[in-house]
């Protein structure tokens, strides 16, 4: 069988041919070989019909790519975006989404997504990530029984039981389509300071002669003096044969010292058009962003093919180097693992600077299916006969059994981490009897995987354990009174983070006396996620300040509000721009990077807009707008928002 010129996989026609006789799909396989095809046959199949199709990615980026691709493919009016803090075209016939903002408009049985032939949710494997995995289990849940759905990802080791369950809740018939073959294969190999790329069978075998770094001291106890491996020497010894080379650091930071420090080695042959590119890139944009040190950091490395890409860079820089990428005239990049998701920019060689991250709680090993994801990026289909993989080993941390589990095959199964949120709650009370609610409780991946075809079973008091707690603190906080939404609860049902204080503040008498500047203080204090290494070297205290403090502190119901602990810290945020400051002005006065200051304001922009479409207070409207005009106009030519 043949589509858009390539002859398909067996895979693919699998897939299809189940597409064809209106089923679910769920494919597993491997990281290039040709997934997106299927979802491209889908478009194809509804391009003269009155359905809708929705494709939905776990991160902007994603979102953003596959947006262009099929915006060249199918032409800009076909094809929608929406991710929150971009609306572009959004009752098109193909809309691209994140996988959250489907979630909520399906939870909220939004009108916009009626007459749905397929959701296509891409690497539905997120539904693994403790923090975000339960958007996908909801989203699935919460969909019409209309719906079919095509869930794509690299490898499921347990997808048959990931169809059963959406067969079970659904009530039709779920295909499972699996391929193990990759068209590149994959070649692991390891690098040692001392026997440099190597196997992991050979750096076993050394660890374990003596060392002669080994120093004595007191007591007959002995200490490993025991040099890092170098990324530079891996490289030299890579050699420019096994390039384009991905070099995966999982720190922003060591991505951009690592570029320097690779490009003051001057291994590689200078080409100033490189140069020239970024310069023309930058030619419409402010100013300001050649000043930044990331951008001079980039211009002192592009010269010689070598960059950095990762999600504290301004979006014009990560698009410049992304084009660059894909023309070929990169020979090295840096990047963090978000370069890996769904990105379709595969290189001849991937290189791991460790196997170990930070994951925002502790360091730990990468687990398969992380790993995975990551070395898929080597090979490139018609073009290599087969894909480098190579992991740096730091000695004194090596194990070798863990390693070797790691990087022999994906073992991770898909695990449901569902939890009922208070959105959720607010909903089903909105749109549901208590029966149908234990039903949807019952349909949970959970309850499939923990009770398997008796998920129906669940007993009772186990399954409605959380719902009712959160039940209990709604009736108490009164935004549930005899089993209805009050009018303060119906507001909130339509809030997707922190529902009860954005309740409680913007639902409320409260809100009457709060100013624009006010509330943005308010919501910039939600959305800031604390870190220790964040500094902020002005603080702006009057009497808009002061005020609100008195008034939140005496407010019961959200004085003990921990995150109003950062209303002084967030003044070094929101004061400049709301009396007219640029984005770079703020910049100044922050340790955060500016890719990371760009996302703090879209997800104010993000909880305006909430706000903005849960009230009918048409005074909060107004100044909605005002506070949305305020980040924008700081956002101006460095973001596109529409």
């Amino acid at each position: 069988m043949k589509f858009k010129g390539f002859t398909l996989d067996t895979f693919q026609e699998e897939a299809i041919n189940a597409i064809e006789d209106n089923y679910s799909v769920v494919v597993s396989a491997p990281t290039g070989s040709g997934k997106t095809l299927i979802a491209d046959y889908i478009i194809e199949k509804h391009k003269n019909d009155n359905k809708r199709i929705i494709y939905t990615a776990p991160i902007k980026a994603l979102s953003n790519q596959k947006y262009k691709d099929f915006s060249r493919e199918y032409g800009e009016d076909k094809i929608g975006l929406m991710t929150g803090d971009i609306v572009i075209n959004p009752t098109a016939k193909v809309i691209i989404m994140t996988t959250e903002i489907y979630r909520n408009m399906a939870v909220s049985n939004d009108k916009d997504i009626s007459n749905i032939a397929y959701v296509i949710f891409d690497e539905i494997h997120y539904i693994n990530d403790i923090e975000r995995g339960y958007v996908w289990e909801e989203s699935i849940i919460y969909s019409s029984e209309k719906v079919r759905f095509l869930c794509l990802s690299a490898t499921i080791p347990n997808a048959p039981e990931f169809s059963r369950w959406i067969q079970a809740i659904k009530k039709h018939t779920v295909k499972t389509v699996i391929s193990t073959y990759r068209n590149v294969p994959l070649e692991h190999q390891f690098f040692d300071y001392e026997l440099g790329i190597t196997s992991l069978e050979k750096i076993k075998e050394a660890c374990a002669i003596p060392s002669y770094r080994a120093v004595f001291r007191q007591k007959g106890k002995r200490r490993e003096r025991v040099p890092e491996p170098n990324h530079m020497e891996l490289l030299e010894e890579l050699g420019e044969e096994k390039m384009p080379c991905l070099f995966f650091s999982f720190s922003r930071r060591d991505c951009q010292l690592k570029a320097l420090e690779l490009a003051k080695k001057n291994r590689f042959k200078k080409d100033v058009s490189l140069g020239q590119y970024l310069s023309k890139k930058l030619v419409n944009a402010p100013s300001e962003i050649s000043k930044l040190s990331s951008t001079r950091a980039l211009r002192d490395t592009i010269v010689q093919g070598i960059a950095f890409h990762h999600a504290g860079l301004l979006p014009v820089i990560k698009e410049a180097v992304e084009e660059l990428f894909a023309q070929g005239k990169i020979k090295v990049l840096y990047a963090t693992e978000t370069f890996a998701v769904g990105i379709n920019m595969p290189a001849k060689t991937v290189c791991f600077d460790g196997l170990r991250k930070y994951d925002g709680i502790n360091f730990r090993l990468l687990n398969t299916k992380e790993y995975f994801q990551i070395a898929g990026r080597a090979g490139r289909r018609g073009m290599d006969k087969v894909g480098y993989v190579v992991s740096m080993i730091f000695r004194l941390t090596f194990r070798y059994n863990e390693v070797k589990a790691l990087t022999s095959k994906d073992t991770d199964p898909i695990k449901s981490q569902f939890r009922l949120s208070v959105n959720t709650v607010l909903n089903l009370i909105d749109q549901k009897s208590p029966a149908e609610i234990e039903k949807i409780l019952r349909l949970s991946f959970f309850s499939f995987q923990k009770f398997g075809d008796n998920y129906d079973k669940v007993p009772t008091k186990v399954l409605l354990a959380r719902y009712e707690s959160i039940m209990h603190r709604l009736e108490h906080l009164e935004f549930v009174r005899k089993g209805k939404l009050t009018e303060k609860g119906i507001f909130a049902a339509k809030i997707f983070a922190d529902e009860i204080t954005i309740g409680e503040v913007f639902a409320t008498d409260f809100v009457e006396e709060l100013e624009e500047y006010q509330m943005l203080l308010i919501i910039a204090c939600l959305v800031y996620e604390s870190k220790e290494r964040d500094k902020f070297k002005t603080n702006f205290t009057d009497e808009g300040l002061v005020k609100l403090k008195k008034r939140l502190f005496k407010y019961e119901y959200v004085s003990r509000e921990k995150k109003f602990l950062n209303l002084d810290l967030m003044t070094t945020l929101i004061y400049p721009i709301y009396h007219g400051k640029t984005f770079f002005e703020v910049l100044e006065t922050t340790s955060l990077l500016e890719g990371d200051l760009i996302r703090f304001y879209l997800q104010v922009l993000d909880r305006v807009g909430q706000i903005k479409k849960a009230t009918d207070n048409y005074v909060l409207v107004r100044k909605m707008e005002n506070c949305k005009g305020i980040v924008e106009k700081a956002l101006a030519g460095i973001y596109l928002i529409d």
